[in-house]
């Protein structure tokens, strides 16, 4: 534990930016439970690299390095659980109903469904391209030169636009 003061300032911090943790949480996970253990996860580990923070990188630069690297790491060991479970077939879950295809609603759960469906850190970067982060941000906090997530999201968006396509031919 650190001084008052630090606790003070830290429970500030969270809660000034207490969005970036609700946003990465509900990007990664879907139940309301796991959400909160995530984001509950999320803070301890900002709590225990809080005293190494150096300020050479904007607050909420660090936070969401930080988060993402938490949320992708608890990504990872979820997968490799599930790995052990017999999953159960697409074919069975029911998405949404044939008559919403022109929905704006249903066009954003598509967007959504396609983003959850596409690997963590492809994800994670699509999360602050949805956030309106700058390119240099984004390199910053996912240490990749500007260049590489320009042509990453591009990739994505291409990959999106596919699917997307796909379910307005059907």
């Amino acid at each position: 534990m650190g001084t008052p003061e630090q606790n003070e300032q830290f429970l500030s911090i969270i809660e000034q930016h207490k969005g970036i943790i609700y946003k990465i949480a509900n990007s990664f996970k879907k139940d309301e439970d796991d959400k909160k253990d995530l984001m509950q996860e999320i803070i301890l580990q900002l709590w225990r690299s809080f005293a190494s923070y150096d300020e050479k990188s904007k607050l909420s630069t660090w936070m969401y390095r930080v988060a993402l690297n938490v949320a992708i790491a608890s990504y990872r060991q979820e997968k490799r659980k599930k790995e052990l479970i017999t999953p159960m077939p697409d074919s069975i879950i029911a998405f949404a109903d044939e008559n919403d295809k022109g929905d704006k609603e249903y066009e954003l759960s598509l967007l959504h469904q396609f983003i959850s469906e596409l690997k963590e850190f492809d994800r994670a970067l699509m999360l602050l391209y949805l956030e309106e982060k700058s390119g240099k941000e984004m390199a910053e906090i996912l240490g990749l030169s500007e260049t590489n997530i320009r042509t990453k999201i591009n990739r994505i968006k291409e990959q999106l636009k596919q699917r997307f396509s796909k379910i307005n031919t059907q």
